[in-house]
């Protein structure tokens, strides 16, 4: 057997390099990297070594540069991904966040954060956590519970075993996910006699599971005697490349589609089948066939609360679910009817079995009408006012749209109305992080999208609440020379959650900056600290000046910022669903014992 003496994170990268996917392109396209004491001298050094191979970038925050790496990866279906290394303490414990965020979307993303001496010597280490009652465990311990695999690597021959398991992993369409390899920091600069073999490039293939024949057997059955069926397209559709067989699928047999966050542009917002985004923060026209539907066919998603009104969306007495979905523990939610198996086929596979047998048209007028609303909404305003809605915000965006455009978000107020009100032509068009919610990701998902398809338009929504919890990636965004549109909505504070407070008859408090405990008001120049971190910026007054301002930032050469101050109150009057959010039983508030009045009505409801 022929060997090569390398340092176990020479050998670990060179490994990383040399893995492949099905276009046969690298399968990691990049590490990002912030090094510490942990990981510069060992995975630093191996990196420099490949970096003509290897890209690495630098970030300005742990958690941020992973939220870049998995956007990429959520962008590009899950075909290619990132690593991203850190120090440890509390460099590795920043990815914790993004580890669960990865882990909640099933998107691949290896960490590889520096661990403390295997050696222990000495023991301990500069910011090494102490557990007194095990000396096993270090900060990496918190990724176990967000990671869908996870190793030590305590000798430099555990890579041997422990870097197929990862990839074997990370390009599992059922168990695709976070892997973080814990990498003890003098093991990194240990050297072994690795096998040549163990570097050669090897494809990894995106297996599509056939579903098993008695499931298959009876999903055809359920669907033959439904009445009013709905699909619901979830995230799962994009994973598996599986829009056009959804379209061909729907166009065949007839049967109205309602989209989750993550399934939003898996059939284009104007087709005759699409009735528009389902649940909380979905619109009229898909609740109410919701509601009617005898079957509701899951494909690809996880039935998340937002999704299915906390189980009290799908109103019909006889009505069944169908989930047909990759994984397992997805598919038998709710006393689901189980179909496991990769979507494209099981759609393909059930088409070919029903034949042409087709149900009753929908009702169009649903689409219509919601649509009429929808556009009122967004319109620009007939006269200029001082605090536009985020909904002509929205409008004001979608109009300087083009077809090959990127429009993304993860937390607050956005969400929901992009969910509701953002016409999606293209899969993909529409990149939203709601499985965790996770403000701060914005700014990074964003450069993530753009690396991951720079031919795209890609516009970052955000609020000012997000952008303050993580901006740097910014200056990151312009010294890699991406492109991206950021659109701030100022609206002073956490407006989303101040009106939740108020829905559940809470008093105002300590979301909008007013109602906070603090001596003097906040007022930020946005546009000012987004030029300091060398952006191109402005800050506009009206609707008519943010849609001047997003033209000119297509001719910009660097990432583009635009702030609007926004009215953080109204919402869309029409469209969405009730949530569970529980309300006390017991206040010296009015406002409180009403809302748990018709929070208990609602309760009844859903039972």
């Amino acid at each position: 057997m022929t060997t090569i003496r390398l340092t176990a994170a020479q050998a670990c990268v060179r490994y990383l390099a040399n893995q492949l996917n099905e276009d046969g392109v690298p399968y990691i396209a990049g590490v990002w990297a912030i090094f510490g004491h942990g990981n510069v001298a060992g995975i630093g050094e191996a990196l420099y070594g490949i970096r003509e191979e290897l890209p690495t970038y630098r970030g300005q925050n742990e958690q941020s540069m992973a939220h870049a790496a998995i956007a990429y990866a959520k962008q590009l279906g899950r075909r290619r991904a990132m690593a991203v290394t850190s120090s440890i303490g509390p460099g590795a414990l920043n990815m914790v966040t993004a580890a669960a965020l990865a882990h909640v979307n099933r998107l691949p993303v290896l960490f590889i954060p520096g661990d403390v001496f295997a050696n222990r010597g000495p023991d301990p280490v500069l910011q090494q956590i102490e557990d007194f009652e095990d000396g096993t465990i270090s900060a990496n311990d918190c990724f176990k519970p967000v990671s869908r695999y996870f190793d030590r690597i305590e000798r430099p021959e555990q890579l041997l075993t422990a870097l197929p398991r990862a990839f074997r992993t990370l390009t599992d369409p059922a168990d695709c996910g976070p892997v973080t390899l814990a990498f003890c920091q003098d093991v990194q600069a240990e050297a072994y006699d690795y096998p040549e073999s163990f570097f050669a490039k090897k494809t990894w293939r995106f297996r599509r599971p056939e579903p098993d024949v008695v499931e298959l057997e009876a999903a055809i059955a359920a669907i033959k005697a439904a009445k009013n069926p709905v699909i619901v397209a979830g995230g799962g559709v994009h994973f598996s490349g599986a829009t056009e067989t959804l379209k061909a699928f729907v166009e065949r047999h007839q049967i109205p589609v309602v989209e989750t966050q993550a399934g939003k542009s898996a059939l284009a917002w104007d087709h005759d089948l699409n009735f528009g985004p389902v649940g909380v923060t979905g619109c009229e026209s898909a609740n109410v066939v919701s509601e009617q539907a005898g079957l509701v066919i899951g494909v690809g998603t996880r039935f998340q609360d937002f999704t299915t009104g906390s189980w009290a969306l799908f109103k019909n007495p006889n009505r069944k679910i169908l989930a047909l979905n990759v994984q397992a523990y997805d598919s038998a939610k709710h006393d689901a009817i189980p179909l496991v198996a990769d979507a494209k086929v099981g759609l393909e596979k059930i088409s070919a079995a029903l034949g042409d047998h087709r149900f009753a048209a929908p009702d169009a007028s649903l689409k219509a009408s919601w649509f009429e609303k929808a556009d009122a909404v967004t319109a620009a305003p007939k006269e200029a006012n001082t605090l536009p809605t985020d909904m002509q915000v929205i409008g004001a965006v979608q109009r300087a749209s083009r077809d090959n455009t990127v429009v993304m978000c993860a937390a607050g107020t956005m969400p929901g109305e992009l969910h509701q009100l953002w016409k999606a032509k293209l899969p993909l068009s529409y990149h939203m992080e709601y499985g965790f919610s996770c403000m701060g990701y914005e700014i990074a998902g964003g450069l993530g999208i753009k690396m991951a398809e720079p031919e795209r338009d890609v516009i970052v929504m955000v609020g000012d609440g997000s952008y303050m919890m993580m901006n740097s990636e910014l200056a990151t965004a312009v010294a890699m020379g991406v492109k991206i549109t950021v659109v701030i909505t100022d609206n002073r504070g956490y407006g989303c959650i101040n009106r939740l407070q108020m829905g559940t008859g809470g008093a105002e408090f300590n979301n909008l900056y007013a109602h906070t405990n603090q001596a003097n008001p906040i007022a930020i120049d946005f546009a000012a600290h987004a030029a300091a971190m060398g952006a191109q910026s402005s800050k506009v007054a009206s609707i008519a000046e943010l849609e001047t301002a997003l033209d000119a930032a297509r001719a910009a050469t660097v990432p583009t910022v635009i702030v609007i101050d926004t009215d953080p109150y109204p919402t869309p009057d029409a469209g969405g669903h009730w949530w569970d959010v529980a309300v006390p039983e017991v206040s010296a508030r009015k406002q409180v014992n009403t809302a748990r009045a018709a929070y208990e009505a609602a309760l009844k409801e859903r039972q």
